[in-house]
């Protein structure tokens, strides 16, 4: 991408501070120097790049006006804050990679970032705990929540805002409008009144007046008159908004990509008395043309690529992930009438889109609002439509109460696919896919499973499109494997098979990467007995007994904590009396930080090479 705009220096950026005094012509060479960073690394390392690109100028006016981090600048989601980091004197060299910046705010990194998250929905609520905790401490700080990406409609940010609107102290929420219709009043009188509620001398005015009435009883009462005649005066002559509904103040929309008139807006902002929206106008991807014409949602989050042709620089032409398979399962499957699909936010990511447009009338986004679609497929089960939820792992955590209440209570059938399960890389702790099977084995009437096959995924998928009275999560990693042309199964993926007789060690090896651990072991002829199946809860019945007679266990589970399949079944050796000896590997419970897969494996040492020797020496000693 060529650009002929004059460049900054970004050396020369060690804090926030450095921004505050430039000129006009500096200012504008800095953000194009901004975007041309961020395609840089992105392009580079992969990472959130669309988002980025759109809040560069946002970024700027925010460190030219705030003073941080005395000031509190909230991100949601934490995404977007890669202009943030740079303006704040981090380098992005490496991003995402083990032991360098993450892509996300990180409050370890330093003291500019006051809060961190990877799920959408939190910063209103955060913001308004350091509104309260400034008020509770006497302290005097200026909070600031960058709202984007859908996150203003997140049920979590729903509940935050009717929360604050009652509120009477200042904190100011950006809405960072690249997408959504949110339509505030206009006209002449609007403007007008919102003017003067902006007044210094009315807010002067306002403030004497309310310190004069408020020692007294009836004082109290004119106080409170007086608020009634404002609203009925504002509603009447000027309607409202949802904002202005809830109690903020709204101030826009204006134009997020023209610092001078974001300076206005946020200096503005801060003459108010009480909770402000500032409502901004940006292009997700601004000045990458590829990004700034996506309407899919493929510029979002990428790996890396060539910058001018903005092809991808990493092909596997005879390879594809599993969750582009599970997405072509999703449009094989979705020609059945009673089907439905429900894919909150994420169908890009779980390859749905085509599922998307062959069936519109039976696909449903409700955007981020995990919650929401659970309860909502559970019910459309009730209705006598088979749904199929595509979720991440990640994002299935914050639907626990809803699976177990609205769904499993009610017997209702429902397909889960649960994608990027495991270990996720490079976004770090925030999004492992790691916890879910501990969390829904605690549920009555749900089957879990993970195929360690396409051919097994397409057997997990089929019975579960068939069961109507249970919940079926088949959980697949986002990792490549080599394309099969026919992966047809009527098998039933509920059965467990072991491989050998007699009391020979059993070597029990979950998903993908535990069938391929199998397959090696196998191919050293060394004498043991293998267990294959796809159902890892609840354990099937039917081989107990080989199971028992095994004269040494080792159970491999690198898609989990061992909170979850291993110790379900150290539990069930531990009932049936289990006799031998036992050993298993597992991911630790506890957060991951960002980097590769495979060097996140050899961390906890179940990368095949540890797995191999551990295997092999419990299994000859």
């Amino acid at each position: 991408m060529k650009n002929n705009i004059d460049k900054y220096d970004l050396s020369k950026i060690s804090n926030p501070n450095d921004v505050k005094n430039l000129t006009k012509k500096e200012i504008s060479a800095l953000c194009s120097s901004l975007r041309e960073e961020i395609l840089r690394i992105t392009s580079m390392y992969g990472g959130h790049l669309s988002s980025n690109l759109g809040t560069v100028e946002l970024t700027v006016a925010l460190c030219r006006v705030f003073h941080f981090p005395k000031d509190k600048l909230i991100f949601d989601v934490g995404h977007q804050s890669y202009s943030w980091k740079i303006l704040t004197g981090r380098n992005l060299e490496h991003l995402n990679q083990e032991g360098h910046i993450s892509g996300f705010q990180k409050m370890r990194e330093g003291p500019y970032d006051a809060y961190e998250a990877g799920h959408s929905g939190t910063a209103v609520s955060a913001a308004l705990s350091f509104l309260d905790a400034r008020t509770i401490q006497n302290k005097d700080y200026e909070i600031v929540a960058v709202v984007g990406d859908g996150a203003i409609g997140n049920g979590v940010t729903l509940e935050a805002l009717n929360d604050m609107g009652r509120r009477e102290s200042r904190v100011i929420l950006i809405i960072n409008d690249n997408a959504m219709a949110i339509s505030p009043s206009r006209g002449a009188i609007s403007h007008s009144l919102r003017s003067i509620s902006l007044n210094k001398n009315y807010i002067r005015f306002k403030e004497k007046i309310k310190s004069a009435l408020q020692g007294t009883r009836s004082g109290k009462h004119t106080i409170g008159v007086l608020k009634k005649f404002r609203d009925w005066a504002k509603n009447v002559l000027v309607g409202s908004n949802f904002f202005d509904d809830l109690g903020f103040l709204y101030l826009g929309p204006v134009d997020g990509h023209n610092v001078e008139a974001l300076e206005r807006i946020l200096k503005k902002a801060l003459r108010a008395d009480g909770p402000v929206v500032v409502h901004i106008k940006t292009t997700k991807g601004k000045g990458y043309p590829y990004a700034e014409e996506d309407e899919k949602g493929y510029w979002h989050g990428v790996t890396p690529f060539d910058v001018e042709s903005g092809k991808p620089t990493e092909n596997h032409p005879d390879m594809i992930s599993w969750s582009h398979f599970m997405g072509d399962e999703t449009l094989k499957f979705m020609s059945n009438p009673t089907f439905a699909l429900i894919c909150p936010a994420m169908a890009k990511g779980s390859h749905m889109e085509e599922a998307f447009q062959a069936y519109p009338n039976r696909c449903f986004d409700p955007g981020i609002a995990e919650e929401h679609a659970i309860t909502y497929a559970g019910a459309l089960s009730l209705c006598g439509i088979h749904p199929i939820v595509s979720i991440y792992s990640t994002f299935l955590q914050r639907s626990y109460d809803e699976l177990l209440h609205d769904c499993a209570r009610m017997n209702v059938g429902l397909t889960l696919l649960i994608d990027r399960a495991g270990l996720c890389g490079s976004n770090g702790d925030t999004h492992q896919g790691i916890y879910d099977p501990a969390f829904l084995m605690s549920i009555p009437n749900i089957k879990i499973m993970m195929p360690r096959t396409f051919m097994e995924a397409d057997a997990c998928y089929r019975y579960s499109l068939t069961h109507q009275e249970e919940i079926c999560a088949i959980r697949y990693p986002h990792s490549l494997e080599k394309k099969e042309e026919n992966v047809f199964s009527d098998k039933n993926p509920c059965l467990w098979e072991i491989d050998g007789e007699g009391n020979l060690p059993l070597f029990v090896g979950v998903g993908p990467l535990g069938y391929k651990m199998q397959q090696y072991l196998k191919s050293i002829s060394f004498p043991f007995k293998t267990l294959s199946f796809s159902l890892l809860y609840p354990f099937d019945e039917g081989v107990k007994e080989k199971i028992l007679s095994s004269s040494k266990i080792f159970v491999y589970d690198p898609y989990g904590t061992k909170d979850g399949f291993l110790d379900h079944f150290m539990a069930y050796l531990f009932e049936n009396h289990y006799q031998g000896e036992f050993k298993g590997r597992a991911i630790p419970n506890t957060y991951i930080d960002q980097g590769s897969v495979s060097s996140q494996l050899e961390r906890y040492q179940l990368d095949p090479k540890s797995i191999k020797d551990e295997v092999l020496s419990f299994f000859k000693k």
